[in-house]
């Protein structure tokens, strides 16, 4: 299968980078059907930092502090469209 990899180069602020992120979710939300037409099911996707060797997700945070290295996922097809 191939993928389609994307790479959007934001801040070295984490909290204007998450707000980055959560307006071009909101984004694809309200283009889900466009999405759709094109063939896309499903976006996978993650925030990450140059400095972080691992495949860290820091839109997953736990209660200390901790990332997670889950990618999110937006599911176009499903009946809730949820960021997971």
């Amino acid at each position: 299968m191939f993928r389609l990899h994307m790479d959007f180069p934001l801040t070295a602020n984490e909290t204007d980078s998450l707000a980055a992120t959560n307006k071009f979710v909101e984004f694809l939300s309200k283009n889900e059907n466009a999405l759709i037409d094109m063939g896309f099911t499903d976006i996978n996707f993650r925030l990450g930092n140059d400095e972080d060797r691992q495949k860290s997700n820091y839109l997953i945070k736990n209660e200390n502090g901790h990332v997670a290295n889950k990618k999110s996922r937006i599911h176009l097809l499903s009946s809730t469209d949820e960021v997971e």
